[in-house]
Parts: structure tokens; C-alpha cells; sequence
């Protein structure tokens, strides 16, 4: 009799696992359907289109969502001949690039070949000073978190003829007016978000390697995690090549460069702004004469990384689980914590920062720290806030260029993040502001979806 009622207890045990199991299931397919149709409604909305979209969600360290829709090359000549965008398409990221290029720094601190708060003129093999604050060495922790006070009002790009010290160092042949410096306070006391600090952080990769950036970048991070795509379309493979996401806009300049009047037209063309390879294969950005070390801006450390958002997920994957990526170390725990810990955060009593419009409230070693901080104002919002209601603090990075916006955003003890990239906007992005928070309106959407009905898996509202 009691080896009957513990069968019978067994068996009902066993129906309430499949039922639960059954549940999950079905709420996931219910929600995978939903994300499907509300995310294709972004996309195709007549008044704010999106040429295409990608997106990943991972749910307690596992993905449970990922899709793309929209189209990643257009032919406005021969609709048919236009290529849908697939989960291997890939994108150029913008500012995400810096999150993944710290990475491969902190493998090189880990390797001993850089320390954080070394003075990087040590590893420039020049004297690299802010002239208004000649006695105040700048180094890599400062160069990560945007406190080196090097701006980009000068530029944060260069060819290869040209070597970053002739732009940083005063009498360089282009330094001009040093406006590449801020005279309002000194290295390590003010955050001002910039993209020139990459482009020191790439010259020093490659001083203390002997090895070109992108192939660096290759080396310590991205094949060891076996992805695909780089920061140099130009060595890409015919088929990775193929599957680049051309960036668009609806939108035609009209005028000389001083006025530079933009007029957007969401029912017009796609209009191709960047990585369009459809007649002209990629131009190599540095030739066999390039002096390795000279001049890290060329293969943009700051935003030039083309990754799918697979592969974006196996690094947040990575991330979450404190340095290893299917049983292999990629980094050390320690190395994870010291990139992810916190190293800035907004005051405004006085102003230790600019946190351009309340987007910024606090930042690591190259990852901004999102706080789930929302302030709602009588046309738009501002803030950090990711998810509509708020409850999703994150680390990840944003990224915003040549029409693109994308996001990478994970909270590393839920497991639970969201990937999007999009291939740009039928509309003007500030003229449609959030409502909660400083980003876009339609990032503000495709982030509060992915959030709802993947991480938060509220399938029945």
C-alpha cells in the first residue's frame, strides 16, 4: 500500500512537472509570437520607419528570443534583389565597439602588458599632458571611464598618414588650437562621454603588442569566441562580407556645410549612409606601410566593430558568466569585476560630469551603468530608464551613428539582457524624443518590448 501511494505521488509529481514545463512552453511561444508581431509593427510603422532590426533577449543566462526584421540591403532599383536581414547579418555597432574593445584591454592588463593607473605616456613614448594641467598624468582608468578630459571638439579620426602625437602634443602639425583639451578641470575629476580616448587606447594596444588594432582585436577576443566579423570590412571573407547591414536614413542634405539643412521624408527612399558594398568592396583604412603604434583612431576602437547580434549575445553570455564562454576563459572573474565595477557616478552638487540630458549616470571601465534613473518632463523624458515602469538596472553600453542605434544591457546577477541594433530611421530621431528616459522614442519601444515579453515574459497583458 505504500509503495502504491508513493507511486501514485510520483505520477502526480511527474503530471505537474509536464504541466509546468507545458505552461512555460506555451508562454514562451506566446510571447516569442508577440515580440514578433509588436517588434515588426516598429519596424514598419508608416510614420517612423526602420530600415531593419535585430534583437536577442536572454532570460536567466539562456537566449529565449532572437529575431530580425526589415531588410539589411535595399534596392530601390530592383525591389526583388533586396536581402532581408538574417541572424548572421551584421552591423556596425557605433559606441557599443568601445564596451567590446575594453575587453581586449583588460586581457592585456590581465596579461600583464598594461596596468590601469600607470601614466599611458609610459606606454606612448611621449609625454602626453592636458597644457592646462601639465603636473597631471592621464591614464588608462581615466582614458576607460571618460575622465581623461580629452574631447572630441578637434576630431577622434585620422588616415594613416598622419600619427596621433602630432595632434595631441602642442606644435603638433595638427593640433590647431588644442581644442582637443578641456580647461574646466583636471584628468580623473570630470566625466565628458568622448570618442578621441579610444583612439589613444588603440595607439597604446598596439605600442605595448606590436600587432594592428583590428587584427588585435581578432586575436585576444573575437575568434577565441569564435564570432565572426571585425573592425576592418576590408580582410572580411566574401560571405561575412555579403552579410553586412547597409545603414540608412530617409533623409537628403540640402545646403553648404555651415548650414547643413537636413530634410527627412519617411515615405521617401532609403537613403545608403554607411557600409553599402553592393558595387565598391571596402576601402583597406591602412596599407603595408602603416607604423603599428602610430596612430590608433584608423580602425575606430570608438564605434567601427561589425558583429551580428549572436554574437554580441555569446559576449553578454560571457560576461554573465564572469569571464568563461562554453567552459573556456575568455577573462578572469577579477578581470570581469574591475571592468564592471562602478568608477563614476553623476553629482550635480557641484557638476562632476555632463550626463548629456540625464542619459548618463554612471559609468565602469568602458560600460555605462544604467540606474534606472527616469525623470518624466511635458514633451519628453530624461534619464537612464531602460524598460517603461522602470525595475531593469543594467551594465552594457549604447551605441548611436550614421543612423544606426543599438544597445547592449544586462544585469549580471538576474542574467537577464536585451540586444538591438537597427539599420537606421525613416524619420528624425529628435524630433520623436522618450517619453521616459533620454533615449529615442523608438529605442524606448523596441527596448520595452524585448524587456516585457522576454525578460519580464508577461504574455498574457
Amino acid at each position: 500500500m505504500k509503495f502504491r501511494h508513493a507511486f501514485h505521488v510520483l505520477l502526480g509529481l511527474m503530471a505537474m512537472t509536464m504541466t509546468s514545463v507545458a505552461d512555460a512552453v506555451g508562454n514562451d511561444l506566446a510571447n516569442a509570437a508577440r515580440l514578433d508581431a509588436e517588434l515588426s509593427a516598429i519596424v514598419s510603422d508608416t510614420a517612423h520607419p526602420l530600415a531593419s532590426l535585430s534583437v536577442l533577449a536572454i532570460r536567466n543566462g539562456k537566449v529565449v528570443y532572437q529575431q530580425q526584421f526589415g531588410q539589411r540591403y535595399i534596392n530601390p532599383d530592383a525591389p526583388e534583389k533586396s536581402q532581408p536581414a538574417n541572424a548572421s547579418t551584421m552591423y556596425r555597432i557605433a559606441s557599443i565597439s568601445k564596451l567590446v574593445t575594453t575587453l581586449g584591454v583588460m586581457k592585456l592588463v590581465e596579461d600583464g602588458k598594461l596596468t590601469l593607473d600607470t601614466d599611458v605616456s609610459d606606454y606612448l613614448g611621449y609625454r602626453l599632458r592636458n597644457p592646462h594641467f601639465p603636473n597631471v598624468p592621464i591614464t588608462l582608468r581615466m582614458l576607460l571611464s571618460h575622465t581623461s578630459s580629452l574631447r572630441d571638439d578637434a576630431g577622434y579620426y585620422w588616415e594613416e598618414k598622419y600619427a596621433l602625437k602630432d595632434v595631441l602634443l602642442p606644435g603638433g602639425s595638427l593640433y590647431g588650437s588644442g581644442t582637443m583639451w578641456a580647461a574646466n578641470a583636471r584628468p580623473g575629476a570630470f566625466f565628458a562621454y568622448a570618442n578621441l580616448p579610444w583612439g589613444v587606447i588603440g595607439t597604446i594596444m598596439e605600442r605595448v603588442t606590436g600587432v594592428r588594432f583590428d587584427r588585435l582585436m581578432l586575436r585576444l577576443i573575437l575568434q577565441p569566441m569564435g564570432g565572426h566579423g571585425g573592425f576592418n570590412p576590408a580582410d572580411f571573407s566574401a560571405a561575412d562580407l555579403q552579410n553586412i547591414a547597409t545603414l540608412y536614413r530617409k533623409r537628403t542634405e540640402v545646403g553648404d556645410k555651415e548650414s547643413n539643412e537636413e530634410i527627412w521624408n519617411p515615405t521617401g527612399p532609403w537613403v545608403p549612409q554607411v557600409d553599402d558594398y553592393s558595387k565598391l568592396a571596402p576601402v583597406p583604412r591602412a596599407g603595408p606601410g602603416y607604423e603599428i603604434g602610430s596612430n590608433g583612431t584608423l580602425f575606430g576602437p570608438q564605434g567601427n566593430l561589425r558583429i551580428s547580434a549572436g554574437d554580441l549575445g555569446n559576449i553578454m553570455l560571457m560576461l554573465m558568466n564572469d569571464g568563461n564562454f562554453k567552459g573556456k576563459p575568455i577573462l578572469k572573474k577579477p578581470t570581469v569585476d574591475l571592468m564592471l565595477s562602478p568608477q563614476w557616478r553623476y553629482d550635480d552638487k557641484p557638476a562632476n560630469g555632463d550626463n548629456y540630458r540625464g542619459l548618463y549616470q554612471a559609468w565602469g571601465l568602458g560600460n555605462q551603468q544604467f540606474l534606472d534613473v527616469s525623470r518624466v518632463g511635458n514633451s519628453s523624458g530624461s534619464g537612464d530608464r531602460l524598460a517603461e515602469g522602470g525595475g531593469f538596472t543594467a551594465l552594457g553600453h549604447l551605441g548611436d551613428a550614421w543612423g544606426l542605434t543599438s544597445a547592449f544591457a544586462f544585469n549580471r546577477s538576474t542574467k537577464n539582457g536585451v540586444i538591438f541594433m537597427t539599420g537606421g530611421p525613416g524619420f528624425d530621431p529628435e524630433t520623436w524624443r522618450g517619453k521616459y528616459s533620454s533615449l529615442y522614442r523608438h529605442e524606448e519601444r523596441i527596448l520595452d518590448t524585448l524587456y516585457r515579453r522576454g525578460i519580464v515574459n508577461d504574455a498574457g497583458k
